[in-house]
């Protein structure tokens, strides 16, 4: 059920029998030989089908995050924290003008996390929204079927790299990339990220067996679901 498929009737009526709705966040930004918009295809992807499984409305997800630390990567685009946080903040508070009442964000980058923060703060002062903020990819189920393949695994490797997400005509490197994710990372300028990362994959292989993707897939829409019709308070 995405909203672009419905018009202002159509939400009217559902919102008559359900208060739920599906936000899902995402990032532009480097992934080595993957797509620049791997979060944001996976979140919104997520979200789509999720929606659709459960009857729940999706709205466009926000293809844009928070990225300075690979702003040395061309491609890379980065909005500053309390920006990101004014933007969903308003959205959120459109959401629940309209009659919404449940709000399950999928968040499908990391560097959004300060948002969660931000927005629970001030949503604090509108009692009767609850926001569920799912980090999809670093969820227990998800990181279980991941650790299954292998404990392997970050950023910009095998990981990420579904059918969707892939380029076409891109040869991947056939090695595996040793782990290469300091805890100051992000505080480092990006210049210094870009020089110790290289191409950008955190560490892993750079592909795996398309039915190992696909399980791991299946898992997260599974726990997902699970999520948007259980996660509630009431």
């Amino acid at each position: 059920m995405k909203i672009a498929d419905m018009n202002w009737f159509q939400v009217e009526s559902y919102l008559k029998a359900d208060d739920r709705v599906v936000l899902p966040l995402g990032s532009t930004e480097q992934h080595a030989y993957l797509s620049l918009c791997t979060d944001f295809i996976l979140s919104n992807k997520l979200a789509v089908e999720t929606g659709e499984g459960c009857g729940v409305p999706v709205y466009p997800g926000l293809p844009y995050g928070i990225a300075p630390y690979f702003s040395a990567y061309p491609g890379t685009v980065t909005i500053r924290p309390e920006t990101y946080g004014d933007f969903v903040t308003d959205i959120l508070n459109s959401l629940v003008k309209s009659g919404f009442r449940r709000v399950l964000i999928i968040n499908g980058h990391g560097g959004n996390s300060p948002v969660e923060e931000i927005i629970r703060s001030r949503m604090a002062t509108v009692p009767e929204c609850q926001i569920l903020f799912h980090n999809w990819w670093s969820s227990e189920d998800v990181m279980g079927a991941v650790h299954a393949v292998s404990p392997n695994a970050s950023h910009a490797s095998w990981m990420e790299n579904f059918p969707w997400t892939r380029l076409e005509r891109v040869s991947l490197p056939p090695r595996e990339k040793a782990p290469c994710d300091p805890p100051n990372l992000r505080q480092l300028p990006p210049t210094e990220v870009r020089s110790l990362l290289g191409d950008g994959n955190y560490g892993g292989a750079y592909q795996a067996d398309d039915d190992a993707m696909l399980s791991i897939w299946r898992t997260a829409v599974a726990e997902t679901t699970k999520l948007l019709d259980t996660g509630w308070e009431n």
